[in-house]
């Protein structure tokens, strides 16, 4: 049968479900959640039972509902706001990108060009989650040549911090491609991560310089250096406590936790993360590389979750990153967040037993053109992990393992 409630209403009966809970649990946790006097629990629990039926949607406890499954409101209800960057830079400024390349090279720039410029950047920074790495690198050095050239014009002060402020942007952003693509490109990701943080320190950016380290952060995760994310995240967290990179800086914390087995410091990170996360206001553009979609906090979630062991909680958060990241008509939205998510399944179906499922989602996962090499093989290695340890025997199992460890020689 079809299930046609409202996508929040299935959630909380799947979140709920993995838990093990009754309404009357869900209800208890609601209370030990809140800091404001709440109705009794059986009258919780009975409005717990119609917001699951999808007849009457929770208005006044949305916040509360998230907290308790560790998640965000505008995660658990999603607003739908997407943007069109290309059509945004005809409407905002008029011109295309012919001619703000020919305004870039005129002696005096106007603001006019510079709005230009940042919807640009924006735009750039946004196309990273579904353009392929090798196009998107290409026009993101392409861009950030024409900004650098900048400084040869006459600019005012003003000008000048905002120039190397879009340059330091495009610097993190061509950073990160170069970091995903693996083999030589990689090599140069250090050095421009560090190019990244000088301009940041430059024009005093907390911003350019919390991504910076956040990079560092990534690095190191995917390197195997736990450590070196939590000393690279506490770094980030001191120069830019207050900004959206400190979500992902204590999301990263959180993954480093979980690799170390720590369950408690794992969720005390993700809390943190999760509290400052809905206490920032709704992004303008969510889809920006540099902007923490507040959707994307179940993403985090799902990878902690998947390495203490928890598998009822990490394949419900798996399912809703990938609810999240495909469109209605099967396009993929987030292909580099769907391919974790689709290993994760693979892993909980390996751990339960179900090998073709296991290998249908591995498989489906690897197929994509959109990568981030260095976290995909992360994920991969546990579902390698768990083939390698309960299937070492079975043909296809060592098949699929050989093809993902090809993944590091890439």
């Amino acid at each position: 049968m079809i299930d046609d409630r409202p996508r929040w209403a299935q959630r909380m009966e799947s979140e709920r479900a993995a838990r093990g809970w009754s309404p009357l649990d869900a209800a208890r946790a609601m209370c030990a959640h809140s800091s404001h006097e709440l109705p009794d629990e059986r009258t919780l629990a009975r409005s717990w039972r119609r917001w699951e039926s999808g007849a009457v949607e929770p208005r006044d406890h949305k916040a509360l509902i998230a907290a308790v499954f560790g998640t965000t409101t505008h995660a658990f209800f999603p607003v739908d706001h997407r943007r069109d960057g290309n059509t945004e830079v005809l409407d905002v400024s008029g011109m295309d990108t012919v001619e703000i390349v020919a305004r870039l090279r005129a002696s005096d720039i106007d603001e006019a060009t510079l709005d230009a410029l940042r919807i640009t950047v924006d735009r750039l920074c946004t196309e990273y989650a579904y353009m392929p790495g090798d196009q998107l690198l290409i026009e993101g050095r392409a861009w950030l040549n024409r900004v650098v050239s900048m400084q040869h014009q006459r600019l005012t002060l003003g000008q000048h911090r905002d120039v190397l402020s879009l340059a330091g942007m495009l610097t993190l952003l061509v950073g990160c491609v170069e970091y995903d693509g693996g083999g030589v490109t990689r090599t140069h990701a250090e050095a421009t991560r560090q190019a990244a943080l000088i301009i940041g320190r430059e024009v005093g950016h907390a911003g350019i310089q919390g991504w910076a380290h956040e990079m560092r952060a990534w690095f190191a995760l995917t390197t195997g250096d736990m450590r070196g994310v939590i000393s690279a995240a506490d770094a980030g967290l001191a120069v830019a406590p207050a900004q959206s990179v400190a979500v992902q800086l204590l999301a990263q914390k959180a993954k480093a936790w979980a690799r170390l087995g720590d369950r408690r410091q794992t969720e005390v990170a993700l809390d943190a993360g999760r509290t400052l996360l809905e206490s920032m206001p709704y992004p303008e553009n969510v889809q920006n590389h540099f902007v923490v979609d507040p959707g994307k906090w179940d993403f985090y979630s799902m990878d902690c979750y998947r390495k203490v062991g928890d598998n009822q909680i990490s394949e419900t958060l798996a399912r809703e990153v990938l609810r999240a990241g495909v469109d209605f008509d099967g396009a993929e939205r987030s292909p580099m967040r769907n391919a974790e998510a689709r290993i994760t399944l693979g892993v909980v179906a390996a751990r339960e037993g179900d090998l073709e499922t296991a290998l249908a989602y591995g498989d489906q996962a690897l197929r994509g053109d959109r990568q981030s090499l260095p976290s995909l093989t992360m994920v991969a290695s546990d579902l390698d992990a768990v083939l390698t340890q309960r299937y070492d025997n079975d043909p296809q199992a060592r098949e699929f393992i050989q093809h993902m460890r090809s993944l590091d020689s890439r």
